[in-house]
């Protein structure tokens, strides 16, 4: 069993959950995944395990491994939720407006901003998500060739 899936099972048994086919199912495809899924693709990706999974039931399972600190659920285009395992090391995203690519890069800075910004209102921050919205390389290259030719 992949380690991270071995300490989420452990977080899930320290929180009083049980650990059903279909926890274990939705813990293993985001393990497996080299990128954030949407509910949708996890469901997809465990129906080709078990037929019988609703929807609902990955929906349900989402938001108890989200609420037992298990996954992080993040808002990469506003509109759709995505989920990641939770990892020991904090990190944000930069997610390009034009083609969606999410880069994960490490927050360290970020956090002690925050933690820094926290204590001059008197606010202790406890953790931080940063994500920047912008435009990768290829996409910004794309746009401003655009602008160039359009001008």
């Amino acid at each position: 069993m992949d380690d991270r899936i071995a300490t989420s099972v452990r977080r899930l048994r320290t929180s009083g959950k049980r650990i059903t086919p279909q926890r274990k199912a939705v813990l293993s495809i985001l393990a497996e995944a080299n990128t954030h899924l949407a509910a949708q693709d996890i469901y997809a990706r465990a129906r080709q395990c078990d037929a019988d999974l609703s929807l609902a039931t990955v929906y349900r399972t989402l938001n108890i491994l989200r609420e037992t600190g298990v996954v992080h659920e993040l808002h990469l285009d506003g509109e759709h939720h995505h989920y990641e395992l939770s990892a020991k090391e904090e990190h944000s995203h930069l997610v390009c407006l034009g083609c969606g690519r999410v880069i994960e890069v490490d927050s360290a800075a970020f956090c002690q901003a925050a933690k820094e910004i926290g204590e001059a209102h008197g606010f202790v921050v406890a953790t931080a998500q940063v994500e920047l919205a912008g435009y990768c390389e290829t996409c910004h290259r794309r746009h401003t060739e655009a602008s160039d030719q359009s001008g």
